[in-house]
């Protein structure tokens, strides 16, 4: 007995090997489930400015989370959260080894002021993911999923705080604006735990034929469309010649620098009680929250879009 969905139409098939073995395919099925769509697009763009405005403050904020617990902060030092052996000095917030880290975040937090609506975009997520399980890097971090999900949701917890705390924007954008970014991070979240989870694994040999070819495509290669790619049901609006994937507004719209500065130095360890969010007020936090273009405040974001 087959069954139907409310609508009494057929359900959509989805090819399950495909999940594992094509990149494309799985971010097109959690964008659907998801309903990521042209809205969130369009919230993602309109919110920009806010968002590049809080990412210095949780940079800061996650490196002094991830100093807590010996577990997560031996990491910097063993490269892994395997290993109990190891009876050394943990890293300071000020240590030079932190700051240096805490570059490699923002220049994250850079690459997501991107397009969403690009295959490149989810590549770049997917790269993230498995260099946490060690694979392509020479010196590799080994980190288990317990840790990242966790990781990932007190960045979602950070996020739902700076923006529903920030009443310069109306409400009907402050809650359109948190979907899409949760949407996003969930998203992400399955890009690390593809590569930590066992699901999938009678595909294993075709999963790394399948990265391995696609990290030998010439870019202009990767970039052309293809007939399959011609779906009418992409999630976005329009699509273009120039990309894979359908196009409307591009996310960020604001130019980015293409690499992160140094105008942004924390002067002292982050205080877990204070106020995540960089656009109150009344935040106490004792760190810049400077955007990385134009020098320009996170207080100067108080201007609605």
């Amino acid at each position: 007995m087959v069954l139907h969905t409310p609508s009494g139409t057929m359900p959509r098939h989805v090819d399950r090997k495909a999940l594992y073995t094509d990149l494309e395919a799985r971010v097109h099925y959690l964008q659907q489930f998801l309903g990521f769509n042209a809205d969130d697009v369009a919230a993602l763009n309109k919110g920009s400015k806010h968002i590049k405005a809080m990412a210095p403050t949780l940079v800061d904020r996650v490196y002094a989370k991830l100093l807590e617990t010996d577990i997560t902060a031996r990491v910097f030092k063993t490269r892994t959260t395997t290993s109990e052996d190891y009876d050394g000095d943990y890293p300071e917030f000020k240590s030079p080894y932190i700051q240096c880290r805490r570059m490699f975040l923002r220049w994250y937090m850079t690459k997501l002021c991107s397009d969403p609506t690009k295959l490149e975009f989810y590549a770049y997520l997917n790269k993230v993911g498995r260099m946490h399980d060690g694979k392509d890097r020479m010196i590799s971090f080994d980190v288990e999923y317990i840790h990242i999900g966790a990781c990932l949701g007190y960045i979602q917890d950070m996020l739902i705080e700076a923006v529903m705390g920030y009443d310069k924007i109306s409400f009907p954008f402050r809650l359109a604006l948190l979907r899409a970014l949760n949407k996003v991070i969930w998203i992400q979240n399955d890009l690390f735990a593809r590569w930590r989870v066992r699901d999938g694994v009678e595909f294993e040999t075709e999963i790394e034929a399948a990265h391995q070819d696609r990290k030998a495509e010439p870019k202009a290669a990767a970039e052309k469309p293809s007939p399959r790619n011609q779906s009418h049901d992409r999630p976005g609006s329009a699509r273009t010649g120039s990309s894979s994937w359908t196009e409307s507004t591009s996310l960020f719209s604001e130019a980015v620098s293409s690499a992160p500065t140094l105008s942004t130095t924390s002067t002292q360890n982050p205080s877990s009680h204070h106020s995540v969010c960089p656009f109150s007020h009344t935040s106490s936090s004792s760190f810049e929250t400077k955007v990385w273009s134009g020098g320009e405040t996170s207080r100067s974001a108080g201007n609605d879009e």
